[in-house]
This record gives C-alpha cells, structure tokens and sequence, in this order.
C-alpha cells in the first residue's frame, strides 16, 4: 500500500528485476558455449541467482519499512513536542489562579470591604502586563454579576455559567474549555476559574475567572513545531478525538472527528477520501497536573507526499571520511539495513569467489573453451557489479536519509529544550514582577515590624505551596537585610549581594526585574541556579523602593527535568543547557556536571551564539565518538529576551553517539587494473598485508573462504594460522596447513575480516593454504610487464619482482613459490 507512493523504490524494483532477467541470460548463455565448464558454474549461479532474488525481496521491503517509519517518527516527534509545551503552558495557569483568588486588595473588593472598581481595574491591568498569556480576567459575585473586567472591549455584566456554580464549590482551581458567556463573541474559551474568600469571615465571597489567550499560544505552538514543508497538518484533538485547532483550517477544519494513531502503527487512515500518515500523543501530564481530559496533538501527512522529500541533501557538505567513519557503525542506528547489507556483501563476494576460481582453473587447463568460458565468467563479474552497485547505493541512500532525519530530530529537540526554558524563565520573571506588587509585602516593608514580617513569611509560604518549581522566596528590606523566606528561618537577618541589592534599587519600573547570572548561591545550598529580583515599592509612593523579592528556582531538578523530556528515554542520548563559553549549566551526561566546560569541534557552539540562525546541527567527532550534534540557541518567548542584556544567552546542546571513532575505515573500492592485451602468463592477483601481490594462477587449485579454517594452536611455525580439509576424489578428505602470506612478506600479521580468503596453492605434489586479505582478479602479464623490485635483493626476499599494471602506475609484488616454501622448509 505504500510502495506506489516511493517512486525511487519503485525505480530500484525494476532495476533488479531486470538484472534478475540478466543472471537467467547468463546462465543460458554458459550452457550454449561452454556446457562442459558450465556445469562447475551452474550450481553457484542458480544460488547466486536465487540468492539475489531474495535479497531483492528484502530490500524493497526494508525500503519501504525504513522510509514509513522515519516519516512516522518524525511525526511522532513534533506531535510529542507541541502536547508537551501546551501542557506545561497549561500548569502555569493553575498556579497564577490560585495565587490571584487570594490576593488582598482584590479579594477585598469583591467581599465589598472596598469600592474602589477603577483601583481594581487597574489591579487586573497591571496582572495582564506581567502575564501576556491571558486575553480577559474578570471578578465576579456569588450571583454571578461582573465586578470588574479587563477587558473593556468586550464587555459582559452578568453570567449564568454553570462554571460559577461549580467553582464555588470547589476547594482549588475549575478549568473549563467551551462556548461560555464570559467570552461573547467567541466559539470556545478555556477558563481558569478559582473562588474568592472574604478576608474576615472566609466564606466565599465572589470567583476569578483567568481566560488563557488560547488561539494566541496554539498559533505559537503550530509556527515552531509544524513540518516546515508544510507537507503535513499538525491538530489539536480533544477527547472524542474532534479537532480543537489545527495549523491550516482550510485544509481540516476544527469540530470535525479525526482517525488517530496512539499506538505508532504502521498503517494508513482515511480521512476526506485521502489516505494519511498518521502520530497521535497525549501528555504525560508535568508536576501532577494532567492538562485538559484526553487533549491530543495530532500529524498527518498525506501519503503521497510523505517520501516526496531530499532529506539526504543535509549530508551533502558532512566531509566524506567522517560520513563514511559513521556509516560503518550502521547496524547501531539500522540493525536491519546493516544485516541486509552484509547478507549482499557475502553474497557479492562469492561471486568474486566464483569468477576468480573459474579464471583461475581456466588458466591451468587452457583449452579452446578458455575463451568462451572467460566471456561467460566477465559477464559474471559485470552482473555481480551491477547488482552490488544498486544494492550499496540503495541501502547508502537509506542510511543517508536516516542519519538525516537524526539530525532532522536532534535539531527539533534542541529547539524544543532552548523553547522549554525560555517559557519556564517568562514565567518566572513574570512572578517575581507581580509578587512583588502584592499589598502585604509592600505595606510590610514600608511599616516594619515583627508581625508584618510574620505576614510577609506567610505569603512567601502560601506562594511557595502554589509554585513548587522555587526552592525558597525571600523579601529583603531596602537595605538588603532577608526579613523573612520560606525552605527555613536561617537565611533571616542575613544580606543579599550588594551588588544585586543595587541593580534592584536601580529598577525603574514594575515592569523590570534583575536576573542574577547563573551560578552557585548559598540561597541554594551552595549549587548553581537562577535567581530572580523585583523591586518592591512603597504603597503609596511607587517611586520610592523600600526592598525587593527574590525567587531562587529549583534548578537542579527543574533543568534536568527539561533536558530528559527531550531526551525521551532515546539510547545513547545526551542534552545539556550551556552558556555560550560551554560552561554547562546542567545535563543530562555524569561526565560534565554542572560548571563543567563542554568543548565540541567546529565551532559549533559560536555558531549558534553568533551566527545567523538560531540551531546548528553537525555529525562530527566527540570524546572518541561519531556523534550527530545540535545546537540551538535561546530566542525567547513572547517579551521575554524582548530586552538585550536582562537575561544571561543559553544554548541547548543535543549530542546522540552512534559508536566509538574507528582508527582505520572500511576499505573502499578495489584498485581497478586495465586489461592492455591478451598475451602473457596469467596471473592471479590478490590483497595481503593491504598491498596487491600476485602469483601464477598455474599454481593456484582455488579460493575458499577463511571461515572454514580449523583454528590451531601449538608451538609450529609462527606464520601458521590452522588447517583446511581439502575434499578429494572418493569423498576422502586431505588437510593442509594454511599460513600468514602478510606476516611472511611483510613480517606484520594479517588482519583476519570477514573478506578474508585462503588460496590453496601448489607446489609439485605439496599443496599448502596461504591467508590474504582479499581476492582481485586474474590478469595476464607478459615479460616487458616485470621489473626487479628495490626491496627485493637478497635470498630471503619473497617478492623479488614488480608487475608494472596501468601503464606502470600501478605496481603489483609477484610472489616467488619456490622462495616461499623454502622460506617454511626452514
């Protein structure tokens, strides 16, 4: 069902068919020319073919397997991302509800101990300029008459709301998302809506009702986290699955019914006769709270957009040694692409196998087939190439695309992280600018005494069982003396930092606040945290400072909560909150605590402080690993870092390692030799040591794969690695010793990998097995070909001549027998 919609797979399917039509020619074509030869190759061709076939099978179902799910976890990602900052968006609010309901001036005027409506109106002004996120805030009495609104453009008198009813009733905060009377004029509201005591006999005496700016934020959230391609929708749904909100309403409107994908499944859904790609996520709730009833965040993507992508684009300027460093460590990141590509590596290396014994039997028994057999045996060769080449480059591509959606991923995440911290610190300097208005801490400080600090405390402590993301509050009076805090009594009687005492007092407005830099403070224990300051002034006269609060955030778990939300539970995952030098503020990694210095490679970290755009990602080396590294840096959230220089710069930094930094890569493809003429002796041409040595290939029985090696251990020649039993005629078994031609000839051991082969050569009735590195071809060679080697004088030494191959480019060591088996004799 998706096949139709990947017309590369499509493309790569027809191509193996038809190289599948080219191994049957083949096979038909030996049984014509050369049926006597034929009859050695056939078996290994029907297998080889076969072999393909399968593989083919493999490939196009890995194709697509890969390609659906990268696309379903990228969905998943940004769907996770967007129900996760909503609902800790949404946790804010309970918080604010239950502080405002017991403000004094305000619960004052709803009990009617006050009458001043134009103080209260402004009381609510000077909330709504902290705390952007709400669109109307209003009071109103046990009968459901409006007090007071900020809003005056939308007005309202009076409201039957059942909301009020309930409110009333309840010991905490109602939230309510609906058509309501409280917001005419629009479709749907969600209200935060807590009841209000009388300040003397502590009945209820009225409800507050706080209207989050619900389209605002979602409008937000849909900018960041929406597919960039615009491919996809991203929804809001609610618990029957309607569409609250969506990124593109003409595309899918809000109240229609969605089909949903909670469980990841692999599957296709219909929705207005489309078929769609689909990512469900509910939250996982943050600080006990929930959010709203069954609120999902939903992606779709039409299915036949969802591989229209060039993902693999992103690697193009990845240096080529650091990109193939890291495909080597492929099954980590795609077990089964890496199991795949091995079964067409060995597959692709039997008919190296095949066609390279086959030359060289055809070399020893040269008769008039000779000719006809090699024809067959390079058309072998050809085919092999093909089809390892659509292979390798089908599965490379995929690979590319994973690694590029890694990096897809890392980037997003890393946004999301810088996103996260910059809404919590809004809502802290929030907090800090409004408490500090609060009527019992300005009186407190402008009329000293032991009971007015003891209100103070008690606000702080009230404050504090509302907002659990602070370790302490604390008031300090205009010379800097802490009068009371909350976390314990033994910080009363001591000073702030006078420095920080006197940018507080320098604060010009009750709009501003002084973020401390992010440091260790003995308000925290001695650990390092954010701390922030608002000036506190004087009741009636608001241009004298008579103190200020400072609100010491919970830093240590708070940030390290943040950077697992984005981490996920993902293997082999690290996030950190640095400062541009790298000073890592916290982490998720023990080996950099927080103060620690975090040093990458490429500048990556200035890149994102100063550069243009906000995130970089990178693959790159880190601490002896391939790494896939993102960067993005904090731009703020609604006003916040509206300011240069009140808050300190952070950067989050998302490092996911696929395995250690290998020291020596995989080979890439062999030296190609140019076949100038048809004369000469025939020559088999071989890798050992990584050099390419040669030997008569009249001395050569055949090739087998080092596998079958029975390994020895004894006191015998050092260069003897095992022996091989060798089948003869009668079904009679004759085993040899097989040697170490790289630790022979060079004096260094071979290197066994899964390419290694074990020539079995001859030398009169003395048959011995000789390890190398890997099989080349067969080559003829005439006289005017060879040169004496430089390194070759002397008795001992094995190679004494040179083949001059390419036009002499190429120089390849001729192994001499008679000195090699000399060379064990003794």
């Amino acid at each position: 069902m998706f096949l139709p919609h990947m017309p590369d797979v499509v493309r790569c399917e027809l191509s193996l068919r038809e190289l599948n039509q080219m191994w049957r020619l083949i096979e038909s074509s030996a049984k014509m020319n050369c049926p006597a030869e034929a009859r050695l190759l056939l078996p290994a061709m029907i297998a080889t073919r076969t072999g393909f076939a399968h593989l083919e099978q493999a490939l196009v179902a890995n194709l697509v397997q890969e390609k659906v799910r990268h696309v379903l976890a990228d969905l998943g990602t940004q769907a996770r991302y967007a129900i996760d900052l909503l609902v800790r968006n949404l946790f804010e609010r309970t918080a604010d509800v239950g502080f405002l309901a017991t403000d004094a001036d305000l619960c004052r005027f709803v009990a009617g101990l006050d009458h001043d409506q134009a103080a209260a109106r402004q009381r609510l002004h000077d909330y709504r300029d902290k705390y952007t996120v709400y669109d109307e805030i209003l009071l109103l009495d046990l009968d459901g008459r409006v007090l007071v609104q900020h809003d005056s453009a939308s007005p309202v008198s009076h409201s039957a709301d059942p909301l009020l009813a309930q409110t009333l009733d309840t010991d905490g905060y109602v939230e309510t998302f609906r058509a309501t009377d409280l917001r005419p004029g629009k479709a749907r509201a969600l209200v935060y809506s807590q009841r209000m005591l009388h300040p003397e006999t502590g009945a209820p005496a009225g409800v507050l009702c706080l209207c989050f700016h619900f389209e605002q934020e979602l409008d937000a959230i849909f900018r960041a986290y929406r597919d960039p391609s615009q491919r996809a929708n991203m929804l809001l749904l609610d618990a029957q699955d309607q569409v609250i909100s969506s990124a593109d309403p003409l595309w899918i409107p809000a109240g229609v019914r969605m089909p949903t994908n909670t469980g990841a499944e692999t599957r296709l859904q219909m929705f207005g006769g489309r078929e769609y790609l689909v990512r469900t996520f509910g939250s996982a709730g943050y600080q006990g709270y929930p959010g709203p009833a069954g609120w999902k965040a939903q992606l779709m993507m039409p299915v036949d957009l969802a591989f229209r992508g060039h993902a693999a684009s992103a690697l193009d300027a990845v240096e080529p040694a650091l990109l193939r460093g890291l495909l080597s460590h492929a099954e980590a990141f795609s077990p089964s692409l890496h199991e795949l590509m091995s079964s067409v590596t060995r597959t692709t290396r039997t008919i190296e196998r095949i066609v390279w014994n086959g030359k060289v039997t055809s070399a020893a028994n040269d008769h008039g087939n000779a000719g006809k057999l090699n024809t067959v045996l390079d058309q072998i060769t050809e085919t092999g190439e093909r089809s390892d080449a659509l292979f390798s480059h089908s599965i490379q591509d995929l690979y590319q695309t994973v690694l590029a959606s890694s990096l897809s991923e890392a980037g997003l995440t890393a946004q999301l992280l810088v996103d996260m911290l910059d809404r919590n610190l809004y809502e802290r300097a929030n907090d800090c600018r409004w408490w500090a208005l609060s009527a019992q801490l300005r009186r407190g400080l402008a009329q000293p005494s032991d009971a007015a600090h003891a209100a103070i405390a008690a606000v702080l402590r009230h404050i504090n069982s509302l907002y659990t993301v602070y370790a302490r509050l604390l008031v300090y009076d205009r010379g800097g003396r802490i009068v009371a805090c909350t976390g314990g009594d033994e910080l009363v009687g001591q000073y702030i930092a006078g420095d920080t005492l006197s940018r507080v007092s320098a604060l010009r407005s009750e709009l501003d606040h002084y973020a401390e830099p992010f440091g260790p403070s003995a308000f925290y224990g001695g650990a390092a945290t954010y701390i922030y300051h608002a000036a506190i002034r004087h009741p009636e006269h608001s241009g004298t400072v008579v103190g200020g609060i400072g609100i010491v955030f919970d830093a240590a778990p708070e940030l390290l909560n943040m950077l697992h939300s984005g981490v996920a539970g993902r293997p082999n995952m690290q996030a950190y909150f640095v400062a541009p030098d790298g000073r890592v503020l916290a982490g998720t990694d023990d080996a950099y605590p927080t103060g620690a210095q975090l040093q990458l490679d490429g500048g990556l970290l200035a890149l994102a402080a100063d550069g243009a755009s906000a995130s970089v990602t990178r693959i790159l080396q880190h601490r002896g690993q391939y790494v896939i590294a993102a960067c993005s840096r904090a731009v703020g959230y609604r006003e916040f870092r509206a300011a240069d220089g009140v808050e300190q710069p952070v950067l989050a930094v998302l490092l996911q390692a696929f395995g250690p930094v290998r020291e020596e890569l995989p080979p890439q493809a062999g030296v190609r030799i140019e076949r100038l003429s048809d004369s000469g002796a025939d020559y088999a041409i071989f890798y050992a040591g990584r050099t390419l040595m040669a030997l008569r290939a009249a001395h050569i029985q055949e090739a087998v794969p080092f596998a079958r090696v029975q390994r020895t251990a004894g006191n015998g020649h050092p260069a003897r690695v095992g022996m091989l039993d060798v089948p003869l005629s009668g079904g009679h078994k004759h085993f040899v010793w097989v040697f170490d031609l790289a630790l022979l000839a060079t004096g260094r051991p071979g290197a066994v990998s899964d390419n290694s082969q074990v020539m079995l050569v001859r030398q009169g009735t003395a048959t011995i097995g000789l390890l190398v590195d890997d099989l080349h071809s067969v080559q003829q060679f005439d006289a005017a070909d060879m040169t004496g080697s430089p390194l070759g004088h002397g008795e001992l030494a094995l190679a004494p001549r040179l083949i001059k191959a390419n036009q002499g480019q190429l120089l390849i060591q001729e192994i001499d027998l008679e000195r090699l088996y000399e060379r064990l004799r003794a």
